[in-house]
């Protein structure tokens, strides 16, 4: 989906979220490329604690935090279980921000979340030096970020891109959903919004389900389960004082659905409407 935008705004900000871990070298080898080809761009590390080849968190986490940087801004993503095969690494213009990652559904909630965007398969003539089969990080979405925060023009990143691969959309759907993210707290953030549950409705999640909702932390008795609206805008399942992840056993991806006399009628609708 072509975007009708300028994309020859640059804040001099590259961003980094990668599932690399500060153990190794890795995180470094990509800051290293990046201050040889763009030594003037500032480098911010959104996170590089994503689990291990895990897309759907990454993708999570990028959609959450870039918003917060200036437009112009160039993001790149290194969750890459595929590196080396034959998936393709892309750039994408949306909301005024720049996206490189691999085109494996890593970026699919910004997609979902843009009015419009523009994709551009990477060309490897915008690397740095050859391009290992396990490091494209390095040797591919590093530098081809710094050339863009320097002033590549973006339709010279390479050719267009018309499908993108995308993660399957966050949304409920007949009062079920899932858990997208538990943060380091514990908490667990669930694909239902506010508007998703109506007055009377509790979420379950593994075996209990919680009813009881707050607007902050401390108004719950330590240790009470219940639901908040978070600032990544879902509801989440916290413990106060606690790990609600623990306590309840699920981890990302694990279903979450509606219990209660609103969910029973929404389950009631459905069937009829599918009758």
């Amino acid at each position: 989906m072509p975007i009708d935008a300028d994309f020859s705004r640059r804040s001099g900000i590259i961003t980094l979220t990668t599932d690399f871990g500060t153990r190794d070298h890795y995180v470094g080898a990509m800051k290293g490329v990046i201050a040889t080809l763009a030594p003037r761009v500032r480098v911010f590390d959104i996170t590089h604690g994503i689990p291990e080849f895990d897309v759907s968190e990454g993708a999570f986490a990028i959609a959450q935090a870039y918003r917060f940087y200036p437009l112009g801004t160039v993001h790149v993503v290194v969750v890459d279980p595929g590196v080396g095969s034959l998936r393709r690494p892309v750039a994408v213009a949306a909301e005024g921000h720049l996206f490189i990652a691999p085109d494996n559904g890593v970026l699919s909630q910004v997609l979902e979340s843009a009015e419009s965007f523009e994709a551009r398969m990477l060309a490897s003539r915008h690397g740095h030096g050859s391009l290992s089969h396990t490091f494209h990080g390095r040797d591919l979405f590093a530098p081809t970020g710094a050339r863009l925060a320097t002033g590549l023009p973006f339709d010279e990143v390479g050719d267009r891109v018309s499908d993108p691969f995308r993660l399957p959309p966050v949304s409920v759907a007949q009062g079920a959903g899932r858990v997208l993210h538990v943060d380091g707290f514990g908490n667990v953030v669930t694909s239902f919004q506010d508007r998703d549950l109506p007055e009377r409705t509790g979420l379950k999640v593994g075996s209990v389900t919680v009813h009881l909702r707050s607007t902050s932390y401390a108004t719950v008795p330590e240790g009470r389960l219940f639901l908040i609206s978070g600032s990544s805008g879902y509801v989440e399942v916290s413990l106060n004082r606690g790990s609600a992840a623990d306590a309840l056993g699920v981890s990302a991806g694990a279903p979450v659905t509606l219990s209660g006399l609103a969910a029973a009628a929404i389950r009631d609708q459905s069937a009829k409407e599918t009758s």
